[in-house]
């Protein structure tokens, strides 16, 4: 390697570049240097990197590790960034790319190592002097005893620094909620702020409709050719794979709960994008009932009486689409338990009734008369029970168990045949007819409770019984 020989005892060695990266800011130079400096920070297992501004308005960004060299600067893949799982930058031609970006912004920058003090300059290239390329200026060391290395930049604003400063997760202040084998789940600071996408702690897009922001520690082969050619506004296909990877890997109940409650919000179109991708809703259900006391329920089964009966028994109704329930029924949560539906309560619904039959002859004379208006009711509806189901009118002591709410009065047995009241109906006339006819155009309707379709039956059930009344009432005439 030879350096060419420049002013005083300084060599400039020649870093190619004309006029290149127009689209950096310096905000974006100065991001190089900090990622630099965090990375031999972890390399190097040192002291974390300093940046501070000094009296004379200049700011330095300092690290404590091994110091830079000028051999740094003509490194392509760098075989130790390669290998360690924790730093930024893959590739040497970040460090020469922020010179050249200081350079064309007129911000002055000196670097400054035991190895020596690096500034640039524009040179004509060696032999060709028609040619002039940006050279940095090597010079022997100002302290051969130096720690690290140290960035010094003359002619940047304060908000240039903070903006640099902010694409790092270190110093963002994000929350982390959990840590997978891929990458961190992190809190967005607000609803008006946007999510964020870090690559090893860099940020390297914003996504204003992500539900959570992401630290990705673990790279795939997109992501790095990715990096390789832009290492800002990297575009979602690079990094979308690996965001799904973490969130398939999160067993974290808070993230679980906060995808799935957000599943609602399709109907309303303020789904977040991450739940636009099936597997991952499909696993934030899992983790969800693993965790808490739900059940899931499409949006059509959200006005049906079965809903309430759930969330009065502790269960949270938990509203997903039509093909994410579908595809619930085929898979467990975390323990190996089946995914729980609405059929899947209605079904321990109905096995959690327990009866303690009561023989007719134990009835009062009280509840013995209020019972015989049953079987008048039924001849005045003209209904044939066996017809439509039934074979058996039952009166049990107790019903249901466990209630947390509520108290179910009367049960359509499908598969027994028969219908059951609580015995306590039968203190009022009213209460018992009522609870007997529901339950009789359960069995009539075949329709469930909470549906249009029971509501039109029963109604239309209520209007032949009215019917009757009237049709038996004397008349009754004006003066």
């Amino acid at each position: 390697m030879t350096l060419i020989p420049a002013q005083g005892n300084s060599h400039a060695f020649d870093l190619n570049i004309e006029t290149v990266l127009e689209h950096w800011p310096v905000s974006n130079a100065i991001r190089e240097f900090i990622a630099n400096a965090l990375d031999e920070h972890e390399i190097s297992a040192t002291d974390l990197p300093k940046i501070a501004k000094m009296a004379d308005g200049e700011w330095s960004v300092r690290d404590y590790g091994r110091g830079l060299r000028y051999q740094h600067l003509t490194q392509n893949e760098d075989p130790e960034k390669l290998g360690h799982p924790r730093v930024i930058g893959q590739f040497g031609i970040g460090l020469k790319d922020a010179l050249a970006v200081c350079h064309r912004r007129g911000v002055g920058v000196v670097i400054r190592s035991r190895h020596g003090t690096i500034r640039t300059t524009m040179q004509a290239k060696a032999g060709f002097s028609d040619v002039v390329t940006l050279h940095a200026a090597v010079s022997p060391p100002d302290d051969p005893e130096m720690t690290g290395t140290e960035v010094v930049l003359r002619g940047v604003a304060d908000t240039d620094v903070e903006e640099a400063m902010s694409y790092f997760l270190r110093y963002s202040g994000d929350e982390v909620l959990e840590k997978t084998k891929f990458g961190e789940v992190l809190a967005r600071a607000s609803d008006s702020e946007s999510g964020r996408v870090y690559v090893r702690g860099l940020l390297v897009a914003v996504e204003p409709n992500f539900l959570f922001s992401y630290n990705i520690t673990e790279l795939n082969a997109a992501l790095r050719r990715a990096l390789n050619r832009e290492r800002s506004n990297v575009g979602r296909g690079a990094y979308s794979g690996r965001v799904k990877d973490i969130l398939k890997a999160s067993n974290n109940a808070v993230v679980a709960e906060s995808l799935a409650r957000d599943l609602a919000g399709f109907t309303s179109g303020t789904l977040h994008d991450e739940l636009a991708w099936k597997d991952v809703a499909i696993h934030a259900c899992r983790v969800l009932q693993s965790a808490a006391s739900v059940v899931f329920v499409t949006p059509w089964q959200l006005p049906l009486a079965f809903v309430e009966y759930a969330r009065r028994d502790g269960y949270e109704p938990v509203v997903v689409p039509e093909d994410i329930a579908k595809a619930l029924r085929d898979v467990t949560d975390l323990d190996g338990q089946p995914m729980f539906d609405l059929g899947a309560f209605r079904r321990s619904w109905n096995e959690s009734f327990q009866f303690e039959f009561i023989d007719p002859a134990d009835l009062t004379d009280g509840e013995r008369s209020i019972h015989d208006l049953g079987n008048e009711l039924i001849r005045i509806v003209e209904i044939d029970l066996s017809r439509v189901g039934v074979d058996e009118l039952l009166i049990s002591e107790t019903m249901r168990l466990n209630e947390r709410g509520g108290e179910t009065v009367g049960l359509f047995d499908k598969e027994a045949r028969r219908i059951v009241i609580k015995r306590d109906q039968l203190r009022d006339a009213s209460r018992y007819l009522g609870a007997l006819l529901h339950e009789i155009e359960h069995a009539a309707s075949g329709h469930g409770d909470g549906t249009l379709e029971f509501e039109d039956a029963l109604t239309a059930r209520m209007g032949v019984v009215a019917q009757m009344l009237v049709w038996a009432a004397p008349k009754v005439h004006g003066p």
